[in-house]
């Protein structure tokens, strides 16, 4: 994984690595609540990213997809894996692992780079365990996701409300392009 990023973080410099890791930090602001409880197991497997307010290596992105595993140290293995600027762009693939931090399973810490545990909440995941949205205490980055590619815009504009009634600007949402032609590709 850090044989990847060593080009990414060349490029960035000390400016733009302080400000990335300033952006890890929690900001003081009201309390970001979490679902009750997750059940991890259920919880596990792939998540189509219909939208979100982007990461930098997100930025572009299409067929974003995020799947989750339990490791036998309790530790979620994780892979997230997308195209780069367009369907035929090229694939990226990060291998970050989470940290579940709380009893409700709902609060995890997701580690990019050694040491730091970046915030990472579930916010809101409906009974059927088919869509989620996945937030942060700074409020700067959110991901809407779902089992299949696609939601209803019923179901995405309740999934919007959300993200702003948890103090997001949801004009900074942006709808993640996914186009699947076969099961072979997912």
């Amino acid at each position: 994984m850090l044989q990847r990023l060593k080009p990414f973080l060349a490029t960035l410099g000390l400016s733009g690595l302080v400000g990335l890791l300033a952006g890890c930090q929690s900001s003081p602001v009201a309390p970001m609540p979490t679902v009750p409880q997750v059940d991890l197991p259920r919880f596990m497997g792939d998540w189509y990213v219909i939208a979100n307010i982007p990461t930098f290596i997100e930025r572009g992105a299409h067929n974003a997809v995020e799947s989750y595993r339990i490791d036998a140290d309790g530790s979620i293995a994780t892979t997230f894996r997308f195209r780069a600027g367009g369907f035929d762009g090229a694939e990226k693939v990060y291998n970050p692992r989470g940290f579940v931090l709380d009893a409700s399973n709902a609060l995890w810490g997701m580690r990019f780079v050694w040491p730091i545990k970046a915030d990472y909440r579930i916010t809101y995941l409906d009974a059927s365990y088919s869509q989620t949205v996945i937030a942060r205490q700074a409020r700067d980055y959110v991901w809407i996701m779902a089992r299949t590619p696609s939601i209803s815009e019923t179901d995405y504009a309740t999934l919007v409300r959300h993200v702003a009634a948890l103090g997001y600007d949801v004009n900074r949402l942006q709808k993640v392009p996914q186009r699947w032609h076969s099961a072979k590709e997912q």
